[in-house]
């Protein structure tokens, strides 16, 4: 696989590609970062995007990642204190999952953010954004929720802090992409350049296939799950026999979130994915690649069971290490 290749694997987008080719000529020192509000235990979502950031130190950038404390303190994640006992707890998991500790600068949002270059920064691009357009790449408020002042500032510092950072690529899931836009369109005013940005997918909801897998509605998984807790989160999943379902009569649109746990988290972190089963049904069975274990489900000669049990016993190895450092954590 060659460096744009590994770079972009799994990507639902690059913007612009050409930028990104660039990076990939000459990848080595190059800086990458994600951001992360500190909110709770790392889910799948999380695990997504640190899936790509293994993929670019592979590839040798260095890696930031933004214990995102004031985020977290402006969408009322609790008191600096509580936020950054999460953050502590969330980098240790990062570490347990694969990113090398040696490559990956965590910096937390408020060594910079409270500045005042920083502030000041952020008032000029208040005064060069409209209030419809910070709207539009504001985050989704939950059922019930009302829209602050804050949220509106919330993501005119995610656009800021790609500039602090002084970083090469922002990564980020696809729900990111407004800010990132938001960024490439208005960083500009301040006299800054813009950088290019990746986004990976959004698994689908784990029970019905429509929508997105969420940690705040619906069920996910993450790593204080236990061993049996994801069997019985996995063996629940939806998962018809075919890559892309056919709409509902009520024009639902259905993913297979089984499929996209194979191809978004075990074959990249797994050279090979063995389906265990009896000789009966065929006997055991090894994938070298994601598309002709997808293919054998979509014809039936992998059913969906089995798939199940095997997805379930590669993920529980992939989390179980970050499983074992939460434990360790709160002893």
């Amino acid at each position: 696989m060659d460096t744009y290749d590994l770079i972009t694997r799994n990507a639902e987008e690059v913007v612009p590609e050409e930028e990104v080719r660039d990076l990939a000529d000459e990848p080595e020192g190059k800086r990458v970062y994600v951001g992360y509000e500190p909110s709770g235990v790392l889910h799948i979502g999380h695990l997504l995007t640190a899936n790509k950031l293994i993929d670019l130190q592979e590839a040798g950038m260095e890696v930031v990642v933004l214990l995102a404390d004031v985020h977290a303190y402006l969408n009322g994640k609790g008191t600096f204190e509580e936020i950054r006992e999460t953050a502590e707890q969330m980098r240790a998991q990062f570490v347990a999952y694969g990113l090398e500790e040696e490559h990956t600068e965590f910096v937390y949002g408020s060594a910079f953010q409270l500045e005042e270059e920083y502030t000041l920064d952020l008032h000029e691009l208040e005064l060069s954004t409209t209030l419809n357009r910070a709207q539009r790449a504001m985050a989704e408020l939950q059922s019930g929720e009302t829209a602050k002042v804050s949220h509106v500032v919330y993501p005119l510092m995610q656009a800021l802090d790609i500039e602090y950072l002084d970083l090469d690529l922002a990564v980020g899931g696809l729900d990111q992409r407004k800010v990132h836009m938001l960024h490439r369109e208005e960083i500009s005013d301040l006299g800054y350049e813009t950088r290019p940005c990746l986004h990976t997918p959004i698994i689908a909801d784990l029970t019905t296939g429509a929508g997105k897998m969420s940690s705040s509605e619906g069920v996910t998984i993450s790593m204080e799950d236990s061993t049996e807790e994801i069997e019985h989160k996995v063996n629940s999943a939806y998962c018809p026999p075919t890559r892309d379902p056919e709409p509902d009569d009520d024009g639902t649109e259905r993913e297979n979130p089984v499929l996209e746990l194979f191809e978004y988290h075990v074959f990249p972190r797994f050279e090979s994915v063995t389906v265990e089963r009896p000789d009966q049904y065929g006997g055991d069975v090894t994938y070298d690649d994601y598309e002709s274990l997808a293919a054998d489900l979509e014809s039936g000669e992998l059913h969906p069971a089995d798939a199940k049990s095997t997805l379930a016993s590669y993920l529980d190895e992939l989390i179980a290490p970050g499983r074992e450092t939460l434990r360790e954590l709160r002893n």
